[in-house]
């Protein structure tokens, strides 16, 4: 596991230069300010920071360091006090280059796959074992688990084309698993009576047990066929059923599971605020799935900070994603969870990657 695909560090080349001279000494004391953030929170000072750094330094020479840090846009301090905490700067350079990531245990390994094969099994669909990915994911990281993905097109028992007035008509789609789903449909001009009836016929003689874009795909493929068979409205009726139902290859859908967690451990009005302005940002569903779907631009796992996205350059928060493919190699979807910027990065990364290696699996196998 590696951070390559993380964005680039946003300094300038003054910062830059001033991070890539720093020497040991200051990256171990730059190392113990970010973890005790991550770890708690609060502000670390010089003093407490000659207690637990490995090496023997007076709080005078760590607060001279500290200075360098400062000035290279690495740590700041947020009151008067001495104590320091990493800036949006500092965090993206300690994930690209001192981040030592964990591992999956065999055992929360074989958990994870385990609830996700259930839920699927369970509910007989596989957007079960998305949302029971969000929900492992937000327990794991005490932050929102969050899944992007195309919305599915459903294996089909039934189809049916029922007139509303002269220019409209209810497609109703009645799916394997028993839901049924309602859409309205803009009619042709001069549409005979019998052509809905007709259209229905047609696509219920192919449709049992496949999707919509399935069912397409072999329309257009046998298209001289169909017009032996239908004549010109009424062929012009299957197309626009199919186009609206199957709908754009881009449509997504978002599953958010565990925005409740965002709320644990506020220490400040300023936190609940920062978590007010989060769920703002969770509400715009369209910028959540912009934001996750650039994810899906490399290998492996993406790390987002503050404002690095404008999504999050008010709430202060991070996300943490990683692709999932189909059988085919495909990207189709992404996994990630969103939290304060003081997510356990170390830990999380390795959950979400193997997460959507899951999911990835599902997917070959034939959706568990």
């Amino acid at each position: 596991m590696n951070t390559r695909d993380l964005p680039p560090l946003p300094v300038g080349s003054g910062q830059a230069r001033a991070i890539a001279e720093l020497n040991e000494r200051s990256r171990e004391i730059f190392r113990q300010i970010v973890e005790s953030y991550l770890s708690n929170g609060e502000p670390v000072g010089s003093r407490n920071l000659a207690r637990i750094l490995p090496m023997a330094l007076s709080p005078a020479s760590i607060r001279n360091v500290m200075s360098d840090l400062e000035q290279a846009g690495l740590i700041y301090a947020p009151h008067t006090s001495a104590g320091r905490l990493p800036t949006e700067h500092g965090l993206r350079f300690f994930v690209d280059a001192l981040l030592e990531l964990g591992d999956v245990g065999q055992e929360e390994k074989g958990r994870i796959e385990a609830q996700m094969r259930a839920a699927a099994s369970r509910h007989h669909t596989f957007e079960s074992a998305l949302t029971e990915a969000s929900v492992l994911l937000s327990g794991i990281s005490r932050g929102a688990g969050v899944v992007v993905t195309a919305k599915q097109n459903p294996r089909l028992r039934h189809i049916e084309f029922v007139r509303l007035d002269p220019g409209r008509a209810l497609v109703v789609l009645v799916s394997d698993d028993g839901s049924v789903e309602n859409r309205l449909l803009d009619l042709p001009h001069g549409l005979p009576a019998g052509a809905l009836q007709e259209a229905s016929n047609f696509l219920n003689a192919r449709i049992r047990g496949r999707t919509l874009g399935e069912v397409r795909g072999e329309i257009e493929a046998a298209r001289a066929a169909m017009k032996q068979e239908l004549d010109e409205l009424t062929e012009r009726l299957v197309d626009a059923g199919l186009a609206r139902s199957v709908g754009p290859s881009e449509e997504r859908q978002l599953i958010v599971r565990g925005q409740a967690n965002l709320l644990d451990d506020l220490r400040a009005a300023e936190d609940l605020e920062r978590i007010r302005l989060l769920f703002s940002d969770l509400e715009s569903q369209k910028d959540v799935i912009d934001l996750l779907s650039r994810a899906e631009g490399g290998e492996g796992v993406r790390i987002f900070i503050g404002s690095e996205n404008k999504l999050f350059s008010l709430s202060g928060s991070s996300m943490i994603a990683a692709p999932f493919r189909d059988g085919s190699q495909t990207i189709v979807g992404v996994v990630g969870v969103i939290g304060p910027t003081r997510l356990n990065y170390a830990r999380i990364v390795p959950m979400v990657d193997f997460t959507a290696r899951v999911v990835s699996r599902m997917l070959e196998r034939g959706r568990g």
